[in-house]
């Protein structure tokens, strides 16, 4: 996706070829493609930054570059991340990356892939 137009937005999420378990990734990044061309539908530059939870990214190498690379309007942060349980410290750390790494972005929270650019919206229109 383009992340030159401005707006800038950057999506973190989970990477759904990334997430163990039984079950098929290949909708949920269909899905995440088809949010990010909403984006480009209202000419708002994003970029994205997709982490594992295979245990092998170091979370704070990938999330921590990712808001230094552009003076972000916005760092969204996708429902995988926020929905379970178990990512209780990811988030927690991902929020603190953010904090730390582009403190002037807003941040904001998507529910799936489908509602990135309307959280987004919220805090750039």
């Amino acid at each position: 996706m383009d992340s030159t137009a401005s707006p800038r937005v950057l999506a973190i999420g989970l990477d759904p070829y990334r997430v163990p378990g039984p079950w098929d990734p290949e909708p949920v990044a269909r899905a995440i493609e088809a949010g990010l061309t909403t984006f480009a539908e209202h000419g708002v530059g994003v970029a994205t930054c997709l982490i594992g939870i295979d245990g092998r990214d170091d979370v704070e190498a990938v999330v921590g570059a990712a808001p230094r690379a552009h003076p972000w309007e916005c760092v969204t942060i996708g429902g995988g991340l926020r929905h379970s349980d178990d990512q209780v410290e990811l988030l927690e750390q991902v929020v603190n990356l953010i904090r730390r790494h582009a403190p002037d972005a807003a941040i904001a929270f998507s529910s799936s892939p489908a509602t990135t650019y309307e959280a987004a919206a919220r805090w750039i229109e």
